[in-house]
Formats: structure tokens, C-alpha cells, sequence
């Protein structure tokens, strides 16, 4: 299903199983004047995956930087295998403490993917000639790439006013759609009220206007007739030099009452001329599975009484202009061949689609096709240009919907949909009434039968979002079906550009806590075998039990359910996973450790999902996560650990992603809601809730999970704007952290959110949760340590390190007590192996190994074993591993990947 490292044959038939303007430089390498000798090789650019070259719309990556060696402010050169020069778009995304480029992205041209290798590096250059141009008026913003010019409205509800190509307009009227009803589908009621809103724009502007990228912004609400206002929006148009392609980021975010606002539809629509013969107005339609193309025209030639000729036929089965060379007996009788105006292809579960058709609304459908996943790419046109269309992860993220309507006029209208109309209407209400527990003690009760963390009024999903892409081709002539199918290849393994993992490895980028896989040495074999099983081991348990959906695709689940043969779906806080233990991070730094594109696209899926729908964007809990459980919104333990920046950066620096830059920047401020909303509500707090007094201005910080996400957040703000008031308050907080009587292992204090300042406790025990590591702060206080000198908060680290897996006798020896019935010892082994590292120490080392070894609260190597399960015992046919669990999996991986680089020499042999 994931695996995208191959040609495009062989991934369409996998896939079946599956706010301000950018400063930018504009370079063109045509004569080439390398900067003064600084230090900096050019950056060899690897692509991810191979795909059809001149069928994108251009490519965004990024770009690592030594620390100190190139300047804020630098211009850059690209240049192929071949040293000719490549025109190349820059800007920057971080900087390091000094000042400094860390990363930088870059955007090459359409024309730029027929090279095989790619070489950034600092340097002078000519201006670009020919460019996007952008241009605004007191109404409009028209964007011209060289081939279509695109007409952007700054208000109502028509977003894009008109595409055209060669002084034709193609497109127009593009808009958002959104079909809304005051109750789900399975109500017995006999009346269903259902409204139309489109999509009305509140704000519009230039986010990048660069010579070859531009992307333009949009934020509004969708709006009835009458007026009503319901589900905010946030589009981007991305725009690219001598590119007939548009990339379309569209994000939801859910502001309704579940009970009372049900989504029975929401997409983007365009509207496509067809001024020609109907004979010559085409349909297509592509599925993944066979590499097959549903053409059809809307007057069909083919199968009739009286055979028009091959000439005719071959021209409309090819999507070529008919010449109206009729024999008589045809010519004189085409007004009696019916004209299908109206086309759905409806995906409505993961696993089977539909295509129908009709004449018209006042007559029946007919059904036209059926399969099993459709790639999401729609055309509708003529031999004269028309618009391909296509919604990425269309079959992963059922329902989801593809109409043509009116292709009998000279306007038809492609539409689609990330929810379809065809299915039941979006249900977002909370799976129970909740058991009667209305009382703090009955709710305890609970978690501890079904792990749910349920309180009445927290399993809203007000405030969820969910983002989904789209590419759209303004083409001149209806496409092939090759073209057609380089096009879906296209539209679900987009090309991307990485940094070779080896450079990025020399470079120490998130903290240098992770090695290139290695497999010198059978033990190290051994871990590289282990890593890769447990990787492959999700990818087929995501088909098998089938976690896919508009706001399930990206996501695991939590825990197995042996008895049953299938995962906890339907067990309180077992089910979805939500990041529970870093599951994002395994996948992101697998990906660092193996540079695989194929774990790359699951680890994206789970940036998306995990940033947007297990989050609250608006309302009282923005912009809080929600914990594991049955419903991705569903628990009462809203926290900083799920929606933390340092599952979402990795994405971001590696492509520059915009939406994904909005996440980050949403959790800036985050820990502020900690004022009004306890992170851990279930878990005994004690009768003193303030057991100190504190400023106005602070919240109850833990220095584990919630210091962790607030320390995620501000550093990577302030990589990415070198704000001083963001670094300063980074720094008070880790200086007052090593302050604290015991350190980490004081536990928590208040903490003044303006400042960064904690609190000095006068609680002289220690406090400390086996959970307090695990969900990032383990990997961004080793970032911290490498980017700055801060000696009293390393060595603060370092003693929580060490001092975490140690015996009793060594934590009472050094904290005065000890900290009994620690939890999570396999997983804690890679902070084990940092102290080792840092302070090279052997003893350490070797420590660090026998505690991941040993698989305490974890795995144990050679345990496992991988069983097929079928007949009555199951629905269908199941692989499982008893031995797994996705908590138990993300902490191995990365305690595996961490140890193999901070004291992989001293990996015993046995």
C-alpha cells in the first residue's frame, strides 16, 4: 500500500492494497559565481521516489545547513548531475541559535524533474527572466504561470473566477461546497432538513509571489442563503512557473453541534466549458487497481445500430476531435442518440466504488461501471482542453465522491468531494450517553474497566479539522489514458526532493539521536530485521482491519485484542492511538534511520491525521490534543503531549509544508489553555489542587510531557523566526527546570507562560511518571543539549538519564529517595545510552543495552511470532503477532534506533 520506491506500474497496482509573504530569492544558474569559499559543499537532492518527469507541478523540499557557514540572507544555485545550471526558488525556514541558515526550502520548476541528481549550494545568480507573474487589482488577484492565468477572487464565494489557457477559459466559477442537515441519516423522522452553503471568503492574500512558486490563501466560513454560517475553511492555491498544474490544500474545521449539524457533503466544485459537439464532450475516470480508465463520451458513437466508421470511432474512444464526416444513415440521426449529462463515481467504502450515469436529474440513473479503489482523478473536457481533477488518498479516505453534471451543456461541472453525498451523513456524535457517570468517582470507576477518560462535554469534536489535496490539470486537449494514468501516479506519489539521510546523519539534525541503518555486525543485523518487521507489520495491519476513512486514514491503533483477533476498536481508551508513546516520531526518525520512500508516505499520512483530527483547532480546548480512544476526539484528558509541535517538525522542515507551518505556530501559546483545562483529569491530583501560590499569568506545568510540548513549541518558533522573546522564555524555562530541588525529578511546578519562569518548589520528594519521557521531551531536550550551552540544564538532564533505570540504591543515594515502580525500563534504555554517550562512559553503555535487552515493560527479541488466523474464528483472514503492541512497538523503535547511535560500538554480541 505504501510502498512508493518503485515505477508507476508497479505503485498502481500496490495502491490497490493500500501569513505574511515568503522572503525568497530568485535565481536562474544559467552563468554560475560561487559564493567565496566558505565551507559549505552544494547539498546533493535525492528523489524520494521515481515518477513521471513534466506531469508535477513543481517541487518543494528542504534543505539542512551546517551550523555557522552560510549566512541569513544567502542566495542560492542549483545545478543537475550534469553541473547546468537549474532555476531554483529559496527561502528560509529556521536558523540556528547564531544566526545562520539551518533550513533553507527550495523550489524547482516542472522542467527541472528530468534530472537524475540535484545540487543546492550558496551562490550568486541571474534574475529570472520569465517567472510567475502576480498581479493584483481592488477585486481580483490574477496569477499567470506561463501556460494558464488564473483569475482569484478577494471576496464572495467564487474563489477562482476563471483558468485560462492559450486565451480560452477552461475553468470557472470554482467554489467550495457544503451540504449540511440538522439530523444523520439513520433518524426515523420523516423529514430531513438539509441546507446548501458554498464556501464565503473572509480573507484572501499573497502568501509566496515567487518567480517560479506562488501560493495564495484563503480563510472563511461556508454560508447559506439565509445566511447561516457553519465550518470554517482554510484553502491554499499553490501556483508554478510554466506549470498547467494547481495544487489545492483544502482544511476543514468542524464548528457545529454534532447533534445537530450532520455533514452530508463537503468538496470543490469548478465549472468547465464545453463549446463543442456533444459527441466530442469526454468523460474519464481512473482506477488504481489494473491500471484501468473508464472514457466515455457524452453522446456515444460506439455500439450503434449503424456503424459511423472506424475513423469516427477510433477519434472518440482516443478523446481526438471528431470530423463530422458522417455516413447519412448516421449524420441525419444524431439528435436520437441520448446525451449522458451527468456522471458520479461514488467510493463508498474502502474497498468498492461505483460509477453511474444519467441524461439529466429529471430522469433514472444507469449504472456504468463498479471496482474496488479508484485513484481520485476525474476529467471532464473536449479534444479543445477541459480540467483533470483528482483528491489524493481518495479510496483511503472513503467516503469520497467525483460528480460531472450538465456535460450535456455548454458549462459542465466537475465536482469533488472529500465527503460524498452518496454516503450517510457525516455522525460526529459521541459513541455512548455515558453510563450515568455524572460524578468524578463513577468516571474513575470507568477508567479502570475500559480505560476511558470520559467526562460529559469533552467528547465533542468541535474544533477537529482535517486537511485534504487536490491537483488540478488545465490541459488543452482531453489527456490520454497513459497521460491519464502518469497523472494519478502523480496525484498520490507527488515527487519529492530529500536531503541524502548520510548528510543529514554528519549534520546531527533533530539532536543526532539516530544512526543510518547498519548492519555490519549480526547484532546490529539482527535490530535492522526487527525494525523493518515491526515497520512492515503496521503497513498490512492498516489493510487488513482496514484504518482507513476521512478522519481515521493516518492513524493506528492503540492495543490487540487476542481473544477476539482484532485490534480494541471498541474498548474505551484502547482503540485509536492518537501519538500515544510517539508512535509519529518511530515513524519519522525509521524514516531518517532507512531514507525508505515508502515509510516516508505513512509517517506523512500520520503528520496529517494526527495534527488536524486529533486536535482541537477552535473552541474551549484549541489547541489542545485528545488522548487514545474510541472516537479520535472522544477522551476527557485533553493534552499538550498529543497536539506538540515535535511530531509535526520533522514534516515541516524536510518539505516546507505551509499547513503544517499553521500547526506549529498554533502551539505557540498553547500551554496558555492549562489555565482552564487539567491535562491529566482522571489521575489522583490530591485535594490541593494550588498547592502554591502563583502570578496570574501561570499554569500547572509538568516538566514531563507538558514541558516537553511547550519546549517543542518554542523552539521550533524560534528556528523558525529567531524571535528573542521566544528564546528567551525557552531558556528561563530550562534554566528554572535545573533550578528545581530535584530537577526533572521535582516533577512539576507553575509556570509563568509570558516569561518562561518556573516556580522554584518547596516540595524537597521527588515526583516522576514513567509517562514523562516518552512523548517527545526524551528527543527535544537532546536537540536542546547539541543547540545550546546551558550546562546546569544538561546536567539536570543527565542525572534523570541516568538516574531513571537506576537501582534503588543509586536514585536514593543521589535524590535522597528512591523512585519506586518505574515503568517503561526498555523504553528508557536510549536515555540510558545518551548519559553513556555524553559523559563516555562504558559502564553506561553497556547498562543501556541490558536494560533494552531485557524488554521490561516492552518487547523481548524472539518472542514474537507472526500467525494467520481464518475460518469462523474471524471475519476474514488475520496475521498477528501477540507480542505487539503500538505503545510497546514506537518506544522499542526508538530506543532501538537511539542506542544503535549513541552506543551502537558497544552493542554486545550475543
Amino acid at each position: 500500500m505504501y510502498n512508493l520506491s518503485e515505477s508507476r506500474r508497479g505503485f498502481l497496482k500496490k495502491s490497490a492494497l493500500l501569513v505574511s509573504s515568503y522572503p525568497f530569492r530568485n535565481t536562474l544558474s544559467d552563468s554560475l559565481t560561487f559564493a567565496p569559499s566558505n565551507g559549505v559543499n552544494p547539498v546533493e537532492l535525492k528523489w524520494l521516489a521515481p515518477f513521471k518527469a513534466g506531469i508535477a507541478s513543481g517541487v518543494t523540499c528542504g534543505v539542512c545547513w551546517p551550523q555557522g557557514k552560510v549566512k541569513k540572507g544567502s542566495d542560492f544555485i542549483a545545478t543537475d548531475e550534469k553541473q547546468q545550471g537549474l532555476p531554483v526558488q529559496s527561502w528560509p525556514l529556521a536558523y540556528w541559535p547564531d544566526g545562520s541558515l539551518k533550513w533553507t526550502a527550495h523550489t524547482l520548476t516542472t522542467d527541472s524533474t528530468i534530472a537524475k541528481q540535484i545540487f543546492v549550494k550558496p551562490g550568486k545568480s541571474k534574475n529570472l527572466d520569465k517567472k510567475v507573474l502576480v498581479t493584483e487589482t481592488s477585486d481580483t488577484i490574477q496569477v499567470d504561470t506561463g501556460k494558464i492565468r488564473c483569475s482569484i477572487a478577494r471576496s464572495g464565494s467564487v474563489l477562482i473566477r476563471s483558468i485560462v489557457r492559450q486565451e480560452s477559459e477552461i475553468v470557472k466559477d470554482g467554489k467550495l461546497v457544503l451540504l449540511l442537515q440538522d439530523q444523520s441519516d439513520s433518524e426515523e423522522s420523516l423529514v430531513i432538513r438539509r441546507e446548501n452553503f458554498q464556501g464565503t471568503i473572509a480573507d484572501v492574500h499573497i502568501e509566496q509571489a515567487g518567480p517560479l512558486r506562488s501560493v495564495i490563501k484563503f480563510t472563511g466560513i461556508h454560508q447559506s442563503a439565509a445566511g447561516q454560517k457553519q465550518i470554517p475553511f482554510v484553502v491554499r492555491l499553490y501556483f508554478h512557473h510554466n506549470s498547467e498544474a494547481i495544487r489545492v490544500m483544502h482544511t476543514l474545521i468542524y464548528d457545529g453541534e454534532e447533534s445537530q449539524h450532520f455533514i452530508k457533503g463537503i468538496g470543490i466544485s469548478f465549472g468547465v466549458t464545453l463549446k463543442e459537439e456533444l459527441y466530442n464532450h469526454h468523460i474519464r475516470f481512473v482506477n488504481s487497481e489494473h491500471e484501468g480508465v473508464f472514457a466515455e463520451a457524452v453522446q456515444g458513437l460506439t455500439g450503434l445500430r449503424r456503424d459511423p466508421g472506424k475513423a469516427i470511432t477510433d477519434a472518440q474512444l482516443n478523446g481526438k476531435a471528431v470530423e463530422p464526416n458522417f455516413p447519412k444513415e448516421v449524420g441525419t440521426r444524431l439528435q436520437y442518440i441520448p446525451a449522458f449529462g451527468d456522471y458520479t463515481l461514488s467510493q463508498g467504502e474502502y474497498n468498492a466504488f461505483s460509477i453511474r450515469k444519467r441524461t439529466s436529474a429529471k430522469h433514472s440513473w444507469i449504472t456504468a461501471g463498479h471496482g474496488q479503489k479508484a485513484i481520485g482523478l476525474a476529467y471532464l473536457g473536449t479534444p479543445s482542453g477541459g480540467l483533470a481533477a483528482g483528491i489524493r488518498n481518495f479510496w483511503q479516505s472513503y467516503p469520497a465522491q467525483l460528480d460531472v453534471r450538465d456535460a450535456n451543456t455548454e458549462t459542465g461541472r466537475l465536482t469533488l468531494w472529500f465527503w460524498a453525498p452518496d454516503a450517510p451523513a457525516m455522525d460526529l456524535r459521541f459513541y455512548h450517553d455515558g453510563m450515568e457517570q455524572d460524578t468524578f468517582a463513577k468516571q474513575r470507576e470507568g477508567l479502570e474497566i475500559t480505560y476511558e477518560d470520559y467526562e460529559p462535554g469533552f467528547g465533542t469534536a468541535k474544533g477537529v479539522a482535517r486537511t485534504s489535496e487536490v491537483m488540478l490539470w488545465v490541459v488543452e486537449a482531453t489527456p490520454s489514458r497513459e497521460t491519464l494514468l502518469e497523472m494519478a501516479d502523480t496525484l498520490q506519489n507527488p515527487p519529492l526532493l530529500v536531503c541524502d539521510p548520510g548528510y543529514l546523519e554528519q549534520l546531527k539534525v533533530f539532536g543526532g539521536n539516530w544512526s543510518r541503518a547498519d548492519v555490519s555486525v549480526p547484532a546490529k543485523a539482527a535490530l535492522e530485521k526487527q525494525l523493518d518487521y515491526y515497520f512492515n507489520y503496521y503497513v498490512h495491519q492498516v489493510e487488513q482491519h482496514q484504518w482507513y476513512g476521512f478522519w481515521n486514514y493516518g492513524d493506528f491503533m492503540h492495543t490487540y485484542d487476542p481473544d477476539r483477533h482484532t485490534w480494541r476498536y471498541d474498548v474505551g481508551g484502547f482503540a485509536w492511538d492518537n501519538s500515544e508513546l510517539s508512535t509519529d516520531l518511530w515513524l519519522w526518525y525509521y524514516f531518517l534511520h532507512t531514507g525508505r520512500a515508502d515509510v516516508f508516505r505513512v509517517a506523512e499520512a500520520m503528520t496529517r491525521h494526527t495534527g488536524e483530527v486529533d486536535v482541537h483547532h477552535l473552541g474551549p480546548f484549541a489547541p489542545l490534543g485528545s488522548r487514545h480512544n474510541v472516537m479520535h476526539w472522544g477522551c476527557s484528558a485533553k493534552q499538550l503531549r498529543i497536539s506538540t509541535a515535535a511530531n509535526r517538525r520533522m514534516y515541516y522542515y524536510l518539505t516546507g509544508d505551509e499547513r503544517v507551518g499553521d500547526l506549529l505556530t498554533e502551539q505557540v501559546e498553547a500551554a496558555r489553555t492549562l489555565a482552564k483545562i487539567i491535562p491529566g483529569r482522571k489521575l489522583p491530583q490530591g485535594e490541593d489542587v494550588n498547592p502554591t501560590p502563583h502570578p496570574l499569568d501561570s499554569v500547572p506545568v509538568g516538566f514531563g510531557t507538558d514541558w516537553g510540548a511547550i519546549a517543542a513549541a518554542w523552539l521550533t518558533q524560534w528556528e523558525r523566526t529567531g524571535d528573542p522573546g521566544i528564546r528567551k522564555r525557552l531558556l528561563t524555562s530550562m534554566r528554572a527546570i535545573a533550578a528545581q530541588p530535584k530537577g526533572f525529578f521535582t516533577g512539576s511546578s507553575w509556570l509563568n507562560v509570558s516569561t518562561g519562569e518556573f516556580t522554584i518548589s518547596q516540595d524537597k520528594d521527588i515526583s516522576v511518571s514513567h509517562l514523562s519521557a516518552v512523548f517527545g521531551l526524551t528527543e527535544i531536550c537532546e536537540e536542546l543539549v547539541a543547540l545550546v550551552n546551558e550546562p546546569a540544564f544538561t546536567k539536570a538532564w543527565l542525572q534523570y538519564c541516568r538516574l531513571y533505570n537506576a537501582s534503588e540504591e543509586e536514585q536514593k543515594s543521589e535524590l535522597g529517595q528512591s523512585a519506586s515502580k518505574l515503568n517503561l525500563q526498555q523504553g528508557h534504555s536510549r536515555l540510558t545510552a545518551f548519559a553513556a554517550s555524553h559523559t563516555q562512559d562504558k559502564t553506561l553503555a553497556a547498562r543501556a543495552w541490558k536494560e533494552f535487552y531485557a524488554g521490561k515493560a516492552g518487547i523481548v527479541l524472539g518472542k514474537g511470532k507472526l500467525v494467520t488466523i481464518k475460518g469462523s474464528q474471524v471475519l476474514n483472514p488475520v496475521e498477528e503477532d501477540r507480542t505487539i503492541s503500538t505503545n510497546a512497538v514506537a518506544q522499542w523503535g526508538l530506543a532501538a534506533m537511539q542506542c544503535l547511535a549513541y552506543v551502537g560500538q558497544y552493542i554486545p554480541e550475543n
